[in-house]
């Protein structure tokens, strides 16, 4: 079991920097263009806008595992971030919808923001699908809720039995489930 760290995030976005020779927002409108076209996303990534570059390292290793992520600032880059407005509201509405789950990224940013704690409300209230996505400032394999977050499972990455990277959903070191079947509605369960 490995949480996503600080560290592993950048280091995935400045990968991208060298392998395409160009720099963290131009690859990010390059991809915005792409994925205008997707209106379904596998994960709804609710995080503090002041970790963009985190977030775009954890996006790249999220879709390197071949799953779609919506991030409000590059798939609707007009949305201002910096209002709680009802036309903001009313779209991250929609693009929660159309989001088959939830990740809520901590940080030490995330306590700023005033966005996500009525996302995951928003989203758990709607299909229950919402994970805590702990980033570790340095490498570390075990995560604990604090205060509300606690009631939620929470994600990491690891290979299967296969050897296959996989990303699992877990309440305990001992008690998880893998992603895909969580997102068709399986629990995280005891293991031995």
């Amino acid at each position: 079991m490995i949480l996503f760290t600080e560290a592993n995030a950048r280091n995935r976005a400045k990968i991208a920097e060298r392998a395409y020779g160009k720099n963290t927002y131009e690859l990010l409108r390059e991809k915005t263009y792409k994925s205008l076209h997707i209106e379904k996303h596998d994960i709804f990534m609710s995080h503090a806008y002041t970790d963009r570059e985190i977030i775009l390292g954890i996006t790249l290793l999220l879709e390197d595992l071949g799953y779609t992520v919506y991030l409000d600032w590059r798939d609707d880059p007009y949305l201002d971030r910096s209002q709680v407005s009802k036309q903001t509201a009313s779209k991250l509405k929609i693009r929660m919808k159309a989001s088959r789950c939830l990740f809520y990224s901590t940080t030490s940013s995330a306590s700023t923001s005033k966005w996500m704690p009525w996302e995951l409300g928003f989203k758990d209230g709607d299909n229950k699908r919402s994970a805590i996505l702990p980033i570790a400032y340095s490498p570390t394999s075990s995560y604990e809720g604090q205060e509300y977050l606690g009631i939620y499972p929470y994600i990491d990455v690891a290979d299967d039995t296969t050897g296959k990277r996989r990303l699992w959903v877990r309440w305990s070191e001992s008690c998880y489930v893998n992603f895909d079947s969580w997102l068709d509605g399986y629990e995280p369960s005891e293991r031995q």
